[in-house]
């Protein structure tokens, strides 16, 4: 199995821009595809957005199309989530996943048997 850690997180203002990371250990990283989830408080997690094992493919939520990117290097067996033009309503903890199927594109919490722990964003208006 892998173990994931989120680090990036913090507080930032309206219009500003946090890059997370995901570092993966355990199981070689380059073979799941990975997904960014947050869940802000009293709502369900939901998907961000997600990326394949070699980065040919990415998909994102409509709510953060254009602003965010998601990306990956396997050799540092690390993912990434660059959010830009940030809102008060991205306000969330957000945590990264691996889906074993490496090629699929998942966008439901069902999909991805790794999790870590969260990292918190807070944007402030």
């Amino acid at each position: 199995q892998v173990q994931l850690v989120e680090s990036g997180g913090g507080l930032v203002q309206a219009g500003g821009s946090l890059r997370l990371s995901c570092v993966a250990s355990g199981r070689t990283f380059g073979w799941y595809a990975v997904g960014w989830f947050r869940q802000a408080p009293g709502k369900e997690r939901e998907f961000v957005a997600t990326i394949t094992w070699n980065g040919s493919s990415r998909y994102y939520a409509d709510s953060v199309k254009g602003r965010f990117t998601i990306s990956r290097d396997n050799a540092k067996n690390t993912g990434y989530l660059q959010m830009n033009s940030l809102k008060p309503e991205d306000t969330a903890v957000y945590y990264c996943a691996a889906d074993r199927a490496s090629e699929r594109i998942g966008t439901t919490v069902d999909e991805y048997a790794y999790w870590g722990q969260g990292t918190q964003v807070t944007v402030s208006s």
